[in-house]
């Protein structure tokens, strides 16, 4: 396992670090719940080859998260561990009842990395910094001992993410960055040149990229095995990112994701550019069915137009036909393509004059099926 300098910390964390949000999980009866024996020798073979980060947080896994990571540390003291606070209230007694009940749950008498968790700029500005609200409860928890770090998960607009970096205030950050997610990366190289630590979550979308895609995969041909480790690979060539955080549930996963991350170089400098170049062509490729500008809106009926034109890319350009109809089915009905009643306002107003009907009903008809 590689390890490199977390921020300005001080300690040396894993290239990969455990993500404890998708467990697995078995059935007892009719209910689902998490297999907390396995879940813990999964994540325990982590450990074993060298991962010393657990992210967790208290509503994952319906609330079982925290609990099997408990499990999980019980004698690997040498693990940093994660988790999270929501800023859904900035009372300084729920935030800290919060924390106290991690605490009580996994079994710590403190927490190395706690994040103010899916914050953007508006909730850091309005709750965090209110008179006796989270920012002054973090700190007399840190004065006594009961987070090492403070860290954030962002969730808001990548342009907004520096206004959180330069308060100063936290040890390291956790953004989505991948290779079809690439919006951070500005704030990415950011916050490693002040001093961050920088985690990478979602390096394979989720579990998207996971999906066989031929077009990903060829990226790299005679060294990835597969759509994820290209993903993975990617994400930890970039310098400024210290560590890819990913949810593993099986021992299948941990191998192939520690292998990568024990690789000298995920990427020679030759190999990313020939990405990069790539996937910047693709792009153009899905720019030809629509740039995202959002002229054509406000639709008038509502219709999402280029958020389905997104989804439907995912099949048309990289072949993740799973991930094209999944994003579709997360739009409501009421927004998506067969919403459209053909008034053509939408032609009027697109610059690349897009056939934007034809293309709504051929989306509809593609990615609504099986829905």
């Amino acid at each position: 396992m590689k390890y490199s300098s977390f921020g300005n910390t001080g300690l040396s964390l894993s290239r990969l670090g455990f993500g404890a949000m998708r467990l697995p999980k078995k059935k007892t009866g009719e209910k689902e719940s998490v297999d907390f024996e396995f879940a813990a020798a999964v994540m325990q073979r982590s450990f074993d080859l060298g991962v010393n980060y657990v992210d967790t947080g208290p509503g994952y896994c319906d609330d079982q998260s925290e609990t099997a990571v408990a499990m999980a540390l019980k004698g690997y003291d040498n693990v940093y561990l994660s988790t999270k606070n929501f800023m859904d209230d900035d009372s300084t007694e729920k935030w800290m009842g919060k924390l106290e009940k991690s605490l009580k749950v996994l079994g710590r008498d403190h927490i190395d990395f706690y994040h103010l968790w899916a914050i953007d700029l508006a909730a850091f500005n309005e709750k965090f910094y209110k008179k006796g609200g989270p920012m002054e409860t973090a700190a007399r928890a840190k004065e006594q001992g009961l987070i090492k770090h403070l860290s954030f998960s962002y969730h808001g607009k990548p342009e907004d993410i520096a206004q959180v970096i330069d308060s100063g205030l936290f040890s390291s950050m956790l953004v989505q960055y991948n290779l079809l997610d690439r919006s951070f990366e500005d704030g990415i190289r950011h916050a490693r040149s002040k001093g961050l630590g920088v985690v990478a979550m979602g390096p394979v979308g989720g579990g998207v990229l996971g999906a066989p895609s031929p077009v990903i995969q060829s990226l790299l041909k005679e060294k990835s095995q597969s759509t994820a480790e290209t993903a993975l690979r990617f994400v930890l060539a970039n310098p400024n990112v210290n560590m890819a955080l990913s949810g593993m549930n099986t021992m299948e996963m941990v191998e192939e994701n520690a292998a990568v991350a024990s690789a000298d170089t995920p990427l020679t400098l030759e190999e990313l550019q020939r990405v990069e170049a790539m996937m910047a062509e693709h792009k153009k490729t899905a720019e030809l069915y629509c740039t995202a500008c959002d002229y054509c809106k406000p639709c008038p009926q509502n219709v999402e137009i280029p958020r389905i034109f997104k989804s439907m890319n995912y099949h048309r350009v990289y072949g993740l036909t799973g991930l094209a109809k999944s994003s579709y089915r997360e739009i409501r009905n009421e927004n998506n393509a067969g919403a459209c009643n053909d008034c053509g306002t939408c032609e009027e107003k697109c610059p690349q004059k897009i056939e934007v009907r034809r293309q709504l009903k051929e989306c509809h008809g593609f990615l609504s099926e099986d829905m």
